[in-house]
């Protein structure tokens, strides 16, 4: 019987979570997705309400499942419902959008007082002309030299990859120590 890792993917709205999800998952993802009614976010037409799902088998010992967080305020309440029994999480943060760095910031401390386990920052949108680079994000965020700050492009498969095993590993250091 394989193991079971349970990690969730944060972030603010419209940060590529839900892409994230879909760029690696084995199966269909489970989404929960509404259109969105209001002129405000045009962004994109839906967000996520409840939570995407998604799944990886890693191999035969090791299955990984991953669940997407709702990215609006209104819906917070379902993250920490999320977060129970997760072995690690990833924050996105859109590195095209500046103004959505706070937010990203207030969420993944959010998330540590959830339960103090292992986690990633993945700069999404690395291929965007206006992203900000690793190391200008990495001081916007006020992020510690220690923590791991990923370039990603959450609708290529290799960087969510990437990102993946890097939570993994800094999961496993710590089952270890």
């Amino acid at each position: 019987m394989p193991q079971s890792v349970k990690m969730v993917v944060t972030g603010p709205f419209s940060s590529g979570k839900t892409q994230f999800i879909r760029s690696i998952s084995e199966i269909d993802v489970v989404a929960t997705e509404r259109k969105i009614s209001s002129d405000a976010e045009k962004i994109k037409d839906s967000t996520t309400v409840a939570m995407d799902f998604g799944r990886i088998t890693v191999d035969n010992d090791l299955v990984l499942y991953l669940f997407g967080t709702p990215g609006q305020r209104r819906f917070d309440f379902m993250w920490e419902i999320l977060s129970e029994g997760m072995l690690g999480f990833v924050v996105m943060v859109d590195s095209s959008r500046p103004e959505t760095f706070r937010e990203a910031k207030s969420i993944l401390e959010t998330f540590r007082a959830y339960a103090p386990t292992p986690y990633v920052v993945a700069a999404n949108k690395q291929d965007h002309p206006e992203a900000w680079s690793i190391d200008d994000l990495r001081i916007a965020l006020r992020l510690d030299p220690n923590i791991k700050l990923l370039p990603c492009v959450a609708t290529r498969k290799e960087t969510v990859k990437s990102v993946l095993l890097e939570l993994l590993y800094s999961i496993l250091a710590e089952m270890e120590a």
